[in-house]
């Protein structure tokens, strides 16, 4: 909503540069979506890992909600 925001007031000061924005918001939010894709990827693999190494605490009964 603050963004929605942010654009009306550039609409109102300076209407081209907000219709620049309003045309390349999709180019932009395609071109970092393989960023995001990485990003998300990358952070399963760091739960993998630590849910490997926290194995052996888990077996022998160490509770982290405790």
């Amino acid at each position: 909503m603050l963004s929605f925001l942010v654009w009306v007031l550039l609409l109102m000061v300076c209407w081209p540069i907000a219709l620049l924005a309003l045309l390349l918001y999709p180019l932009v939010w395609l071109l970092l979506l393989p960023l995001r894709l990485l990003g998300i990827g990358v952070d399963a693999v760091f739960s993998l890992l630590k849910a490997i190494v926290m194995l052996p605490a888990r077996v022998l009964g160490h509770n982290p909600a405790r």
